[in-house]
């Protein structure tokens, strides 16, 4: 039968390790775009309809993430079906919402952990909301942090970020500024995006050594970073490297002002793998630019599943959808 959970079940059942585990044996398959088409947009003039499908390379589960977002009343909702895939049975039906925010967070944990030198790791954070703060803790589960400073442009709001992570063994400060939060810093997250999506992150602010984190422009129409970031960047890791390159506002810009990727863009999946050998050198700055895929999204809802069955967690529907002998 098919089990429902809701943001409250897939709250109980998630677990960093285990979700930075999935992705990682994830990741780390062998390279098969079939199993990862590309994502498809049905848009309305108030809104639009998102779809991300893919099948997880260890033959257990395929299914989708279904976005439905209203520009106009500023809503979203998320669905994610999970199908056996040598049954096609329906395993399941998630509300999608935080495991968006986890699988996103879990996954930017495990391209620092492979981009960034060993030791601590100081971090600063340009954004304070539900994603900024689960990047974080996120990271504390995949590396040990030395400090994190966020920078918000709400004061108030810096402070709630500091106080929803005060669990954490971490030192975490405020900075009054972007630039004043990233000075000093080995890994920058930008998970902020500005209303009238001018860049948050500037390339003239970024150091040696440095590695950058973008999850906040996913659209041609959405800015996080400047061209100079980019232009600065030795090598852009990306996880969708198609759609970043072409479908992100910082590449399409950055690629119309003149800046070149020649030679230094490659996948995530070619990084953990060895495909690709990663950082280039400890002084390098890296950049992991992400759009997001169906990938994370069945990888982590397949564990939240798992751990579900095992706790009895959820709903069990009543009915069941007919499979058709063909």
């Amino acid at each position: 039968m098919t089990r429902f959970l809701t943001d409250t079940d897939v709250r109980a059942v998630f677990d960093w390790h285990g979700a930075i585990a999935a992705l990682r044996a994830a990741y780390s398959a062998p390279a098969d775009d079939s199993r990862l088409p590309p994502r498809s947009m049905a848009r309305t003039p108030g809104g639009w309809l998102r779809t991300l499908t893919g099948a997880l390379p260890n033959g257990e589960v395929m299914g989708a993430k279904l976005i439905a977002a209203s520009t106009v009343g500023r809503r979203a909702t998320y669905l994610i079906p999970l199908f056996d895939q040598q049954s096609t049975e329906l395993l399941a039906l998630l509300d999608g919402s935080l495991i968006t925010g986890f699988r996103t967070a879990a996954t930017s944990a495990l391209a620092i952990d492979a981009l960034s030198p060993a030791g601590a790791l100081r971090a600063a954070v340009i954004g304070s909301g539900f994603e900024a703060q689960q990047h974080v803790r996120a990271l504390a589960a995949a590396r040990e942090l030395a400090a994190v400073t966020v920078f918000s442009p709400n004061p108030a709001s810096r402070l709630r970020f500091v106080e929803s992570l005060s669990d954490l063994d971490v030192p975490i400060g405020t900075a009054s500024g972007a630039e004043a939060a990233v000075a000093g810093a080995d890994v920058v997250v930008c998970a902020a995006r500005s209303r009238d999506e001018r860049p948050t992150l500037h390339g003239a602010w970024l150091e040696a050594g440095m590695t950058v984190v973008s999850i906040g422009s996913t659209l041609p129409e959405q800015r996080e970073l400047d061209e100079e970031a980019i232009g600065r960047a030795d090598l852009i890791v990306a996880d969708q490297p198609d759609e970043v390159v072409h479908q992100t506002g910082d590449l399409i810009a950055a690629q119309k002002a003149g800046t070149s990727i020649d030679g230094k863009l490659c996948s995530l999946s070619d990084v953990l793998s060895g495909r690709a050998s990663g950082r280039p050198s400890p002084e390098a700055i890296v950049l992991y630019k992400s759009v997001g895929s169906a990938l994370q999204d069945l990888a982590v809802a397949a564990m939240c599943l798992r751990r579900a069955e095992e706790r009895a967690l959820g709903t069990i529907l009543p009915v069941r959808l007919c499979t058709v002998v063909k």
